[in-house]
């Protein structure tokens, strides 16, 4: 059914519970979860997965104690319709706000939140990693690391970074066209809790190795306290992809404060490594879609290196595989 609870637009669905269908859905990010509503409240049933311990993606965020870090996405913005229409839904109903001026939202409190919402009510699988899929006539079996066969489905739609994307069609004997011509640049993110005072909300001087600095008590509904999130270039952090993480957390460090002018007296310092983090070459289509296999890809290596491209490519994905379950 489609959910008609308080803050949730309520679509029109589109099969009765009599045509029902089954989809699965690898990944928890943006894409996926978009894709994942879209299809719920058109009356699907779904099913998420995805590999990481909690959903979000790269839309992430780190805790130890009381700490918090948004280590991976720093905001959204909106350039279209659609992603404008969601960020104001998501403002009214305080899952994002605004940030560090010229459109920036952040999600509240942390940044996995839009994707929260998204996927509220949806069956999702959290530390499953799907290894291979299979097709047994027209239903669709996904097998996952440990040996479990999740399924049937009627359709798959898979929302990964492309690069996964591709190394999966490939275990499984599939193919979409055009995956692996998406490329990704890597980064070094490096979280900072620290006795010094900082208070400037964002500085991108994209000046390397340092890409960007975020202080992230500076935004709304965040703890207090001097916790500093620190993105190294695309250059830097692939120049320096398989150093060991101290080496990371020294070079960064030294760097951030000759930036900002002031030591910055950690109490608190951890790198994390962001393999497919930033979209470099994208596919410029919406999304892709096999309507023989009913197989289907989204990200944001679709369209762009942003949220709202990650969102769209999902909606359009949703969009091919409800044409074509209630076409039939």
């Amino acid at each position: 059914m489609a959910d008609t609870r308080p803050g949730r637009p309520h679509l029109k669905q589109g099969l009765t519970m009599g045509e029902r269908r089954r989809v699965g859905i690898l990944g928890a990010g943006m894409a996926g979860a978009a894709a994942a509503r879209k299809l719920a409240d058109s009356g699907m049933t779904v099913e998420v997965f995805d590999k990481g311990r909690t959903v979000g993606g790269r839309m992430a965020t780190r805790r130890h104690g009381s700490m918090q870090f948004d280590h991976g996405a720093q905001f959204m913005r909106a350039h279209g319709p659609a992603f404008a229409a969601q960020l104001a839904h998501w403002e009214r109903h305080g899952i994002v706000a605004p940030w560090a001026g010229s459109g920036r939202r952040v999600g509240m409190p942390d940044m996995t939140a839009p994707v929260r919402d998204l996927l509220d009510g949806l069956s999702i699988a959290s530390a499953v990693t799907i290894s291979r899929i299979c097709r047994e006539g027209d239903a669709w079996h996904l097998h996952d690391a440990s040996g479990v066969s999740h399924g049937p489905f009627d359709a798959v739609a898979l929302t990964c970074p492309a690069p996964q994307v591709t190394a999966l069609l490939d275990a499984s004997g599939y193919t979409l066209a055009g995956v692996a011509r998406a490329s990704y640049a890597p980064c070094w993110s490096l979280m900072v809790a620290a006795r010094c005072e900082v208070r400037v909300p964002l500085v991108e001087p994209r000046n390397e190795p340092i890409g960007l600095i975020a202080f992230d008590a500076a935004k709304p509904g965040r703890p207090a306290g001097v916790r500093l999130t620190l993105h190294a270039t695309p250059t830097w952090s692939r120049d320096h992809l398989d150093e060991p993480h101290e080496a990371i957390v020294s070079a960064l460090l030294t760097a951030a404060e000759r930036l900002l002018g002031t030591a910055l007296q950690p109490i608190y310092a951890e790198a994390h490594r962001w393999r497919y983090a930033q979209v470099e070459r994208a596919l410029e289509v919406p999304h892709l879609y096999d309507p023989a296999f009913r197989l289907g890809a989204a990200g944001d290596w679709c369209l762009g290196a942003r949220i709202e491209a990650a969102y769209d490519s999902g909606s359009a994905l949703a969009g091919a595989i409800l044409a074509d379950l209630c076409a039939t």
